[in-house]
């Protein structure tokens, strides 16, 4: 499930570095308010068995801003979306939110006006995904030889590495919410340019994707209001509704 934000803002844009890293700390903060225990077993422990942090979103997304190049244009009516498979996460994001004017995204001002529950159930073994956001993902970090040559091995999804951890990344998020695990990616059909964005711990590259997934309904309705990749509470990998 997700929740969609009616915002507004007279802001001309967002800053390049407060696109995405604000929406991390608004997500718990609107947890801590309606279910503190909840935020705490989150930010501390994780869910499940891999310590996974199961929300995303998506960042303000102004559709009639005018465009101006190199800038994130903001202005006027937009909207914010947040993610996750878990429903007492969604009620408590709900409770919060019901009583809030305003949002501060980095020092940008969203005036809240209204909150509306998507329904983004379906009863289907595929799906085609296609992110707002770019999803990002780490591989092994080793070169031709097989030696390993960083840590912080970035992958795009051009590069070989990439299916095998994102079907990898599936399959654990399918594990943390106590479902069957057969999922997997059929194709990449779609990727969009290189994007890095900061977060809290610096830039992580990526990039958006379309890509098709095969699975149990219920992993794949997970996943959509989730995000592909990793970093997904960061903002990264968020699923167009």
């Amino acid at each position: 499930m997700r929740l969609r934000i009616g915002v507004s803002t007279s802001a001309r844009e967002v800053p390049w570095d407060k696109v995405l890293e604000p929406g991390r700390a608004v997500c718990y903060r609107l947890l801590t308010d309606a279910a503190p225990a909840l935020a705490r077993r989150l930010h501390e422990h994780g869910w499940g068995r891999y310590g996974m942090v199961p929300f995303g979103y998506s960042g303000p997304v102004f559709p009639h801003a005018a465009k101006r190049r190199g800038v994130y244009s903001a202005g006027g009516n937009g909207y914010l979306e947040l993610g996750s498979p878990l429903p007492e996460v969604i009620a408590a994001w709900s409770v919060a939110l019901s009583g809030r004017q305003l949002i501060d995204w980095g020092g940008v001002a969203l005036r809240v006006h209204d909150i509306a529950l998507v329904e983004t159930a379906a009863d289907t073994d595929t799906a085609r995904f296609r992110t707002r956001t770019p999803v990002v993902m780490k591989g092994s970090g080793r070169d031709d030889s097989g030696q390993r040559t960083t840590r912080q091995a970035w992958v795009l999804p051009t590069e070989p590495e990439f299916h095998h951890y994102l079907e990898h990344n599936l399959r654990r998020k399918a594990e943390t919410l106590d479902l069957a695990p057969e999922v997997a990616l059929d194709n990449i059909s779609w990727v969009g340019p290189k994007r890095s964005f900061a977060v809290g711990d610096g830039l992580k590259p990526g990039a958006a994707v379309e890509v098709i997934l095969r699975g149990n309904a219920n992993v794949l309705n997970a996943i959509r209001d989730w995000g592909l990749g990793q970093a997904n509470a960061a903002g990264f990998g968020w699923v167009a509704a």
